[in-house]
């Protein structure tokens, strides 16, 4: 049987190949500390765990549940937006719960895309970004994230291209994998281009919550209702990655597009999940204020071990990652990555797996525990902070 020809411009996701090969390594007795993947290891928030527990005797746990989720799990969404971007949302027709915001990139890239419809891709960015435009036929059209400006994209060079065809720019703030964050500004400026040009914005936004002194949304820019969604999620700000709960919100006429693919692709969420993930939802401040304590202290540990591997931290003191550059104009991460991962069994992401402008970067995470990072730092003769 011939494949798709959709499959013909789509590799298998970077990390599913490899994480394949770390496994090998670890059956033949290799330690491999796994210091690549955003993969929170500290448990959910406890009233999370506990309402999940309770609704698993609910009478309708474990039926067909709502295509839009539980009129109480939009009514914490839209909650958490409030109370988080001051930013207020019909919990109605503005929000619907996704299985991981991952399904809902290309959930929306089939609502939206046709054949040959171009798509602005920030480049370093998330890869599955372009994957979902190739598997909708349309062309991903990567644009520039540089140090230079700060990660952010120049707005003014691409007022300067064929925009034309362009029916989607994705944007991703705080930005993955440099951890940038995004400004006001940004957005205003961004909100301002999409209406010029007749283009959807889509901002991903699952970090703005681990640490960053200002959470910021693009549903705050003036007019962004008219011309942006926003995918969020509790994976990385409530430690439930693996509980695929994410949410996508903005104007009603656009989600309801999206909903037309989501309720052709799943038959709800489970019941238990959505009573959890209300919970999270609701958590107080002490949450993030003693998770991103937890963060602060293992990034000062991944900070000491990139400078003794002679690698160039970015200035950053939020997210769950530390972006660093390659000593002395180095080009070649993946040779890196590769000798980390044999000589001392230490596994991180190379920058060029997120595209041409993160060649000569690599990235690690902060989801490592205490012990092994204390482990990292023996095998590297260093002394803990």
């Amino acid at each position: 049987m011939i494949a798709s020809r959709k499959l013909d411009h789509v590799a298998e996701y970077y990390f599913a190949t490899k994480l394949r090969e770390v496994r090998e390594l670890v059956l033949t007795g290799k330690p491999i500390i796994n210091a690549a993947i955003g993969n929170p290891d500290l448990p959910p928030p406890p009233q999370a765990l506990a309402a999940l527990t309770t609704a698993l005797t609910h009478a309708s746990a474990h039926g067909y549940q709502s295509y839009l989720g539980l009129p109480e799990l939009r009514d914490a969404m839209s909650q958490f937006y409030k109370r988080h971007y001051d930013v207020t949302i019909n919990p109605t027709n503005e929000v619907i719960p996704l299985m991981g915001s991952k399904e809902g990139i290309l959930h929306i890239s089939m609502a939206f895309l046709n054949p040959g419809d171009e798509v602005l891709i920030p480049d370093p960015g998330y890869p599955t970004y372009a994957s979902a435009t190739r598997l909708c036929e349309a062309i991903p059209v990567p644009y520039n994230l540089t140090a230079q400006n700060g990660w952010l994209p120049d707005l003014v060079a691409l007022e300067k291209r064929d925009l034309s065809k362009v029916k989607i720019i994705w944007v991703n703030y705080p930005n993955m994998p440099t951890g940038a964050a995004a400004t006001s500004t940004l957005f205003t400026d961004l909100v301002a281009f999409a209406s010029r040009h007749n283009i959807l914005i889509i901002n991903d936004n699952p970090y703005s919550c681990v640490g960053y002194d200002k959470k910021h949304s693009i549903l705050q820019a003036k007019g962004a209702m008219d011309v942006a969604l926003e995918l969020n999620s509790i994976s990385k700000t409530f430690n439930m990655a693996g509980w695929r709960v994410g949410m996508l919100a903005g104007n009603a006429q656009l989600i309801q597009q999206v909903l037309k693919v989501k309720t052709n692709m799943d038959s709800g969420m489970f019941y238990g999940i959505q009573k959890g993930a209300i919970a999270a939802l609701q958590s107080d401040e002490s949450w993030f204020e003693n998770i991103n304590a937890v963060y602060a202290k293992r990034r000062a540990v991944i900070l000491q071990i990139a400078r003794a591997l002679s690698l160039q931290p970015e200035v950053q003191n939020a997210g769950l990652f530390v972006w660093c550059k390659l000593p002395n104009g180095e080009q070649d991460d993946k040779a890196f990555v590769e000798s980390l991962l044999h000589e001392q069994h230490i596994f991180i992401a190379p920058g060029s797996i997120f595209g041409s402008n993160g060649a000569g970067y690599v990235r690690f995470s902060l989801c490592i525990p205490d012990a092994q990072l204390q482990t990292m730092l023996e095998r590297l003769n260093l002394s803990a902070l």
